[in-house]
């Protein structure tokens, strides 16, 4: 399998779920977005690592990387592999003396670890297939008004709209980078179209 490059692109707190965020992965050489819901901690573990913060004490990911390194393992690269039931699963994949060996991750630690090593992050065509969301520019103006309505109507509202007002919605979310609630929205589309 051909595997895409992806880079974090934004991270932002969760709309509709407190104490959780989004951190939103873009195709390299492509305008797809990959958001993922991941918990404060790793949140803030991504962070101080993209802003080169150093911590008094050495962060969980810091301490991993440091020991990595002590017994002379690199981080090659990290891989979202798999996606069930809306879960991702995530592989790093490491050397230590010529030999490759995968860890199995939960992937918001894979993407604190990749942030620390400088690592690329790869996925699956299928997983963005059935996860991403395509960037598109709009061909009309937005109704701003709306759209920040949108981002705070409650999840199970979804359901009582017509496919073209989802699609416009979805149009308007993307366009703030509201890429949680983008998810939300482009779940319901693809329930839909499993149910006809």
């Amino acid at each position: 399998m051909r595997k895409i490059e992806l880079d974090i692109v934004a991270l932002s707190h969760s709309v509709t779920q407190s104490h959780n965020y989004a951190v939103v992965l873009g195709e390299r050489d492509g305008s797809r977005r990959l958001p993922i819901v991941i918990g404060s901690f790793e949140a803030q573990a991504i962070a101080v690592a993209m802003e080169r913060m150093t911590p008094n004490r050495p962060l969980t990911h810091d301490l991993f990387k440091n020991t990595l390194e002590t017994f002379n393992i690199e981080l090659k690269e990290v891989v979202i592999n798999n996606l069930i039931d809306g879960i991702f699963y995530a592989r790093l994949i490491c050397m230590k003396a010529g030999e490759t060996f995968e860890i199995d991750s939960r992937t918001s630690d894979a993407l604190a670890l990749a942030v620390r090593f400088a690592c690329p992050v790869y996925t699956y065509e299928f997983i963005l297939d059935a996860a991403g969301i395509v960037l598109e520019e709009a061909d009309e103006e937005y109704d701003h008004d709306h759209a920040v309505a949108v981002g705070n109507a409650g999840e199970e509202t979804l359901s009582s709209y017509p496919l073209d007002k989802l699609n416009k919605m979805l149009e308007d979310v993307l366009a703030q980078e509201d890429y949680e609630r983008a998810a939300e929205i482009r779940d319901e589309l693809n329930r839909r179209k499993k149910e006809q």
